[in-house]
C-alpha cells in the first residue's frame, strides 16, 4: 500500500498544475467515455445486483446500488456540470500590502491526496473522481464490497482517459486493499494522504474518527426532521412532508422524524396518515400522536434511528420551541426543515437550529451537491470546520499565502 500511495502522492504535482482548460477537456472526455461504455457498466452492475440478491441486501441498499442507462447518463451529465464550474484552483481570495512593503496574496490550492470511503452507490466513484480532478487533487477511493464490480468498471473507464492524456492512472484510483485492514492502514498514512472523507454508516464514521491519524471531514448520518408549524400552508406541508420521506427513503437527506405543532395535530395528522398510507409508509408516533391516528408507538430509540427505509416517526410538539428542543436532542446536524408562513417563526428556527442545511418550506431531500449547483458532491459534511453541507470543488481546496517582496529583510 505504501508503494501505491507514494505513486499517488507523486502524481499530485501533475494534476495540481493542469490548467482549468486542460482539466475541463479531460472531464468532458470522461463523460463521453462513460456513455460509450454503457454495456460494460450495465454488465458489471448486474454482477453486483446478483450478489445483492444472494446476500439479501435491503431494498434501499439495492436501490442505491442499481445502475441503468438513465443513471449512467446522470453520472456523465454530472461530470459535464463539474467541468462547467468556475475554476476553483488559483483564485486570489484576498490580497494586501504588508507594512514592510511586500505584497501578500491568499490563493486557493488543492488539498493534495484525498481518501474517500463510501458504501453502495457506484455513482460516487465517478462523482468524487471528477470533483477531485477538477480541484486538482488525487482521489483514492474505497467503495463498498457490494459495488465492487461497478466501481472497478467506472474507475477503469476514468483511468483510461487519464492515460490517454499522458497522466498517471493513480490520480483517480481504487484502494488496492479494500479489506477492513486496508482501510485501517489507509487512515494512518498521513505521510501520503492529506484528508480522509468517510461517508456511510454510523459505525464506519465512528471507527475512522477514532483511529485515523490523517485529518478527517466526517459525513455522518442524516437524522433529518421536518417541523410543521401552526401557521403552515396545509397543501405545502402535505407535499413537502411526503416528498421529504418518500421520494427516496435510502438517502441521507430523507426525513426520519416529522414534528407537528400541537395546534394543528387534530386536523393534520389524519390527512397525513392517509397520504403516507398511499405511499406504504410505516408510521410510528408518540403517545399524543397515537390518540389521534392509529400508529405504532415510537420509542426513544426510534427517534434516534436513521431508518433509510420507508418508516417514519411522528411527534407532536409544543410550537417551535418544542420542535427545536427535539431536534437539539436527536438531530445529527445534517438537514432540518420548517413549514410555516410566519416569517418571524421561520427566521427564529433557521437561526437557532444547528445543522449544515436548514430549510423553510422545502424538502430536506434537496441537500445534494447537484441541486445546490455543485455538479455533484463528495458527500454531506456534518463537520463544522473546513467544510459543511454538500462538499463540492471549493471545499476540496485549501489556501496558501504568496508573498511578493523587493528585498525586504526583518
Amino acid at each position: 500500500m505504501e508503494a501505491f500511495l507514494a505513486t499517488a502522492k507523486a502524481s499530485s504535482t501533475s494534476v495540481s498544475t493542469l490548467s482549468g482548460a486542460q482539466k475541463n477537456k479531460i472531464l468532458k472526455q470522461m463523460a463521453s467515455a462513460l456513455r460509450d461504455n454503457i454495456d460494460v457498466l450495465l454488465g458489471a452492475n448486474q454482477l453486483d445486483m446478483k450478489n445483492a440478491e444472494l446476500n439479501a441486501l435491503t431494498s434501499s441498499l439495492k436501490d442505491r446500488l442499481f445502475l441503468d442507462e438513465s443513471r449512467i447518463e446522470a453520472m456523465a451529465k454530472a461530470i459535464e456540470e463539474i467541468a462547467m464550474l468556475k475554476e476553483p484552483v488559483g483564485r486570489v481570495l484576498d490580497g494586501w500590502y504588508a507594512d514592510a512593503g511586500f505584497r501578500i496574496e491568499k490563493v486557493s490550492v488543492p488539498i493534495g491526496v484525498i481518501g474517500v470511503i463510501y458504501e453502495s452507490r457506484p455513482n460516487v466513484t465517478a462523482d468524487v473522481g471528477a470533483l477531485c480532478f477538477k480541484s486538482g487533487n488525487v482521489a483514492i477511493l474505497k467503495g463498498g464490497k457490494e459495488a465492487e464490480h461497478s466501481n472497478q468498471a467506472i474507475a477503469h473507464i476514468l483511468q483510461s482517459v487519464l492515460l490517454a492524456n499522458g497522466l498517471a492512472k493513480e490520480i483517480i484510483s481504487l484502494l488496492p486493499d479494500s479489506s477492513r485492514e486496508g482501510v485501517s492502514r489507509l487512515i494512518k498514512q498521513d505521510r501520503y494522504v492529506d484528508l480522509i472523507v468517510p461517508r456511510g454508516g454510523e459505525a464506519l464514521i465512528k471507527y475512522v474518527c477514532a483511529h485515523a491519524t490523517v485529518p478527517v471531514v466526517k459525513h455522518d448520518k442524516g437524522l433529518c426532521h421536518t417541523y410543521i408549524d401552526k401557521n403552515a400552508d396545509i397543501q405545502k406541508a402535505l407535499a413537502i412532508a411526503v416528498n421529504a420521506k418518500c421520494r427516496r427513503t435510502g438517502i441521507c437527506g430523507a426525513m426520519e422524524t416529522l414534528l407537528v405543532d400541537v395546534a394543528l395535530a387534530e386536523k393534520l395528522l389524519p390527512v397525513l396518515k392517509k397520504a403516507y398510507d398511499e405511499q406504504g409508509t410505516q408510521l410510528l408516533g408518540c403517545e399524543q400522536t397515537q390518540k389521534i391516528i392509529d400508529v405504532g408507538l415510537a420509542s426513544k430509540e426510534d427517534f434516534e434511528t436513521e431508518y433509510l427505509d420507508n418508516i417514519l416517526s411522528i411527534k407532536v410538539v409544543e410550537g417551535v420551541e418544542g420542535a427545536i428542543a427535539h431536534i437539539q436532542a436527536f438531530g445529527s446536524q445534517h438537514s432540518e426543515a420548517i413549514i410555516t408562513e410566519n416569517y418571524s417563526t421561520a427566521e427564529y428556527f433557521l437561526t437557532v437550529i444547528d445543522a449544515a442545511c436548514v430549510y423553510l418550506n422545502a424538502s430536506t431531500q434537496f441537500t445534494d451537491g447537484g441541486e445546490f449547483g455543485f455538479g455533484a458532491e463528495v458527500g454531506i459534511s456534518t463537520n463544522k470546520l473546513h467544510a459543511r453541507g454538500p462538499m463540492g470543488v471549493s471545499e476540496l481546496t485549501t489556501y496558501k499565502y504568496k508573498i511578493y517582496g523587493h528585498g525586504e529583510t526583518r
